[in-house]
């Protein structure tokens, strides 16, 4: 089965670096047209930049995707320059200092949950009604091991990645009537510039370098892209709901 995707129109969130701009390079890979939505403008032109020299076609938007009105710019984007939206990978993400809850200020938790959570949901709620109106769309979440337990991470962020897996089964559910698919992967240890600042004394990552251990190989971003490329393809036509562990068996351990 092919994947489908030639000429349909891709949201891909945080995609100036890791995963996401791995994700971006292996849609336009497929033909898929590309909107690059990143905070950092000169990560998003250098994912367009080699799109475009590939013979692919991809376009910018830059902003702080937890502001409705950045939201409302990707979306009305797309549209304009791709006729509608056939797929949104809500992958950007920032991640917390491995706090344990009572150690988290109301700034971090915020922060936190604003990026990794609402800002998914806020930009899922606005392509909704485009991918309605076609009667087709899939919704590929980044959630992460931290969604599946609760020692990969810090409260805020192991909070905001349960928050993701929830809100990927509710779509599946309320939507699959609609022909909207939701799912999202669960990535292991990968590497991306995504850093924690810790302070190694505390308790959060004094308690949660015990389990450290059982991480496993660290996955390239490629590997975590092949994934969404799949969930978001018609590959993927009767998949719906899934939380997909992409992480080297960390899960199963």
């Amino acid at each position: 089965m092919t994947t489908g995707l030639n000429g349909r129109s891709v949201i891909v969130t945080g995609a100036g670096s890791g995963i996401g701009r791995a994700a971006a390079l292996a849609f336009a890979a497929e033909g898929a047209r590309v909107v690059v939505a990143d905070l950092n403008a000169e990560g998003a032109a250098t994912t367009v930049k080699e799109i475009e020299e590939t013979g692919g076609t991809a376009v910018a938007v830059i902003g702080d995707l937890s502001e409705q009105a950045v939201v409302d710019q990707v979306v009305a984007t797309t549209v304009e320059r791709f006729g509608g939206v056939d797929a949104l990978v809500n992958n950007a993400g920032i991640m917390d200092s491995m706090s344990a809850a009572a150690d988290v200020s109301d700034a971090e938790w915020e922060r936190v949950i604003r990026i990794n959570l609402t800002a998914p949901f806020l930009l899922t709620r606005a392509v909704l009604p485009h991918m309605l109106k076609a009667g087709k769309g899939a919704v590929v979440n980044t959630a992460s091991e931290a969604g599946l337990r609760g020692s990969a991470s810090g409260a805020a962020y192991t909070a905001s990645k349960h928050g993701i897996v929830g809100l990927t089964k509710s779509l599946a559910v309320m939507y699959r009537n609609q022909g909207i698919r939701a799912n999202a992967i669960a990535p292991g240890g990968t590497r991306t510039g995504m850093v924690p600042q810790i302070d190694r004394e505390a308790l959060g990552p004094q308690t949660l370098g015990a389990y450290m251990g059982n991480v496993g190989r660290v996955a390239e971003p490629e590997e975590q892209a092949a994934a969404i490329v799949f969930l978001a393809s018609d590959a993927a036509s009767n998949v719906n709901g899934v939380i997909l562990a992409v992480d080297n068996g960390w899960s199963a351990v």
